[in-house]
């Protein structure tokens, strides 16, 4: 089975002086090697292909036989890493809490420890029946959650 240490170790030397950040790195026991990329900017699909050829140069399909996938994270993926949460500030965000409440808003601050959102609750208003949304910054730690990512309000 291939090294996932390994792996790391050769996506960190490609990726030196770039801003492009190693997300995710999986390797199956059927050696099918995942890796998932991610910057400010985004990353695109020539720099993908230029990351795999340089990976398979470095592995030798010879003595063990692989797969090899490379590829930017998808917009509909949760954020694993603080450069992932300060890269979508100001944009809607959808959060699930591991108490199970599911809400949208604004990503509004990131810190090392926690996130900041702008969301919608509903809030039951002094002399009225109805309750009433209203917007709340709410603070969450990274453990509170179980994931926060981009809301495209399809």
């Amino acid at each position: 089975m291939i090294d996932k240490k390994h792996i790391e170790e050769l996506v960190a030397a490609q990726l030196e002086g770039s801003d492009v950040q190693l997300i995710t790195l999986s390797v199956s026991p059927q050696n099918s090697i995942d890796v998932e990329l991610d910057s400010y900017k985004g990353v695109d699909l020539d720099f993908c292909a230029t990351m795999s050829r340089a990976l398979q140069e470095q592995l030798d399909r010879e003595g063990e036989d692989f797969e090899l996938e490379v590829g930017s994270v998808s917009i509909t993926d949760p954020f694993k890493t603080k450069m992932q949460y300060e890269k979508h500030l100001g944009h809607d965000v959808e959060i699930l809490t591991k108490d199970g409440r599911k809400l949208h808003g604004m990503l509004v601050n990131v810190e090392d420890d926690a996130f900041e959102a702008d969301v919608e609750v509903l809030v039951q208003v002094e002399g009225k029946k109805k309750k009433e949304k209203q917007i709340q910054t709410q603070r969450f730690g990274y453990n509170e959650v179980k994931y926060c990512r981009y809301d495209l309000k399809v």
